[in-house]
């Protein structure tokens, strides 16, 4: 019965929600592609604006995670991510349509408000239908819409702006959002048992299971003493250090790339594209083992220091070796990718289900601002050194620092004081 349940929830959940996290994706890290390809010498944007006009997105971002992972368990995810598509996909292509840059700050900052619940609000969602041994998997094929939809938007991009300009990219790109929504409320339901293709055996199986899983882990009153325990502090520093360096990578490798030697924006394209097939592999093996040896620690701290390893290698080889400089950050952004699956398990094992929603927001709300600081910082840097070196070791630290506060942070991982 277990394997026949397990393979219903597979294959009519985990393809909806990766399709709905790709094209959330899909939305906010095309502007690097626009940048490098037009925009900012079409709108007058200076470096210094850009930086701020790519990470703006991930200070939006910030605002509303928690309000709406809590909205997402008490009430629906079903309803919050619906209205979240439409949203967000009318923003996206109205980007194309701006003629100054003030429009595009308010459209930048908006985007990222109303793509804020919808992680936390997946993560939650995914949470009430996988147990503890599917979960780091289940987590991970969510997030594989991250590095599956760079992949295939860093070679689309590249075309569509040299085929059709920058402005229809955005709107050719957002559309899809808002026909996703109407099939994303026709398919999803929020709990299972809600879910007319199981049958009440396999829903009171599933429940049963999910609720066992509770018995194991401390107690916590209220979603003050969890925010306030030494575990959720130190996974909020954690994940803020690793974000600094996934965006700073995400938003700025097109340009990056764009400034080798006879580059152009279709080449910059398929080179951009090739880590996040690495980071592909890296987390499906990652949360395979995870769930199987049920040992999420040393699935993630190893990966972040190989990727802080990997950027420093860059800052030393300089402009030295353009290809095996490419190479290395083939490597890390393929191992910052790998342990998301394994990190975003471990919250939901180590607080139980009253506060656990809460937990993932408030540490997701830290990643935005992580996020904000190294997108922002790494285009500055880039922009004021006239090279990448400063922003491949300042990437290559916060990766550094986020591998040993994992190894500190998780050093009692059934504890929440």
């Amino acid at each position: 019965m277990e394997k026949t349940l397990s393979r219903k929830r597979w294959y009519r959940l985990i393809p909806i929600v990766f399709i709905t996290y790709s094209l959330a994706y899909l939305d906010r890290a095309n502007y690097g592609f626009a940048a490098a390809g037009g925009m900012a010498a079409d709108l007058d944007i200076t470096a210094a604006m850009s930086s701020l006009l790519g990470s703006l997105f991930f200070l939006g971002y910030f605002f509303f995670q928690i309000p709406g992972a809590l909205y997402a368990d008490k009430k629906s995810a079903k309803k919050l991510i619906f209205w979240s598509l439409i949203l967000w996909g009318f923003l996206a292509a109205a980007t194309g349509m701006v003629s100054n840059v003030n429009l595009l700050i308010v459209i930048r900052f908006s985007l990222g408000v109303v793509e804020s619940a919808v992680m936390p609000s997946m993560l939650v969602f995914l949470s009430k239908w996988f147990t503890k041994a599917e979960r780091s998997r289940a987590n991970t094929f969510l997030i594989l819409g991250n590095p599956a939809t760079i992949l295939w938007m860093s070679i689309l991009s590249g075309y569509l702006i040299d085929s059709v300009g920058w402005r229809w990219m955005f709107i050719l790109e957002g559309l899809p959002a808002i026909l996703w929504a109407f099939l994303w409320w026709r398919l999803v339901v929020d709990r299972p048992k809600d879910a007319k293709w199981l049958s009440n055996t396999e829903k009171a199986d599933l429940q049963a299971q999910l609720d066992k899983e509770q018995e194991g882990i401390k107690p916590v009153k209220n979603y003050a003493v969890a925010f306030r325990s030494r575990i959720v502090i130190m996974l909020c520093l954690q994940y803020a250090l690793w974000c600094i360096g996934v965006y700073g990578f995400v938003m700025w490798l097109p340009s990056i790339l764009n400034a080798a030697p006879n580059a152009n924006i279709v080449s910059t394209g398929w080179l951009a594209s090739v880590p996040y097939v690495l980071a592909i592999i890296g987390m499906l093996t990652a949360s395979y083992f995870s769930d199987k040896t049920l040992n999420r620690k040393l699935f993630i701290w190893p990966f972040l220091l190989v990727g802080a390893l990997a950027f420093y290698g860059s800052y030393l080889l300089g402009n030295s070796n353009f290809w095996l400089s490419f190479v290395l950050l083939v490597i890390a952004g393929g191992a910052m990718y790998a342990p998301y699956g394994p990190f975003f398990a471990v919250i939901t094992e180590v607080l139980p289900r009253n506060v656990s929603a809460g937990a993932i927001a408030l540490i997701n709300s830290m990643g935005a601002l992580g996020s904000f600081v190294g997108a922002y910082i790494v285009g500055y840097l880039n922009g004021t050194t006239g090279g990448f070196g400063a922003s491949y070791i300042f990437m290559a630290g916060s990766l550094f620092a986020s591998a040993i506060l994992t190894i500190v942070a998780l050093r009692k991982k059934k504890s929440v004081s």
